[in-house]
């Protein structure tokens, strides 16, 4: 009951807040914003982790000091909540008033990820949770769920989930910049 309670808070505009105070934050407490936010996307928020690059730190580490900065912070914070999540995973096996509720959310993460991430998982293991994190805009909270139902070392999860997640952000970073570069030659 406590889960559904949390998906119908996520739903009542808690989420435009978050993303607001990510986009809004600023100076080294809004490093803080960042762990937290990347933190919550790993066990419960069905939000993009690329917004995280559009926080107006002003750190005076230059644009790429920043964003090496955000990109660990976050990654560290998705590491960090990845763990929680697996604990998660790994208790939902033993206990079925969990996997109902997940299914009864209206994320529905137990269906939807068990069809296209669960066979990542089982042929790349922990490669694949990485990869499947690097792929932006696709939902953090379902791959990493998915991948719990199979994984059970902390540890090298939590690695996965920062190397994905950082992967996500430079993917991210590159191709922004590159259609950026693009426009210019163009314009």
């Amino acid at each position: 009951m406590a889960l559904a309670a949390v998906f119908q808070a996520l739903q009542s505009g808690v989420l435009e807040a978050l993303r607001l105070a990510v986009e809004t934050a600023t100076g080294p407490a809004g490093l803080l914003v960042i762990a937290v936010y990347s933190f919550l996307i790993a066990i419960v928020l069905p939000l993009p982790s690329e917004v995280v690059l559009a926080a107006p730190l002003n750190l005076g580490l230059g644009e790429w000091g920043t964003y090496a900065v955000i990109m660990l912070v976050s990654g560290l914070g998705k590491a960090a909540g990845s763990v929680v999540a697996l604990r998660i995973g790994n208790e939902a096996k033993e206990y079925g008033p969990l996997i109902r509720a997940l299914k009864r959310s209206r994320f529905d993460i137990i269906s939807w990820s068990e069809k296209r991430t669960v066979e990542i998982a089982r042929k790349w293991g922990y490669v694949g949770l990485a990869v499947a994190l690097s792929i932006p805009f696709f939902p953090d909270t379902l791959s990493i769920y998915a991948f719990t139902v199979l994984e059970e070392d902390y540890v090298k999860f939590s690695i996965a989930t920062f190397v994905g997640s950082v992967g996500r952000l430079v993917v991210w970073l590159a191709g922004a910049h590159a259609i950026a570069a693009g426009l210019t030659i163009l314009g």
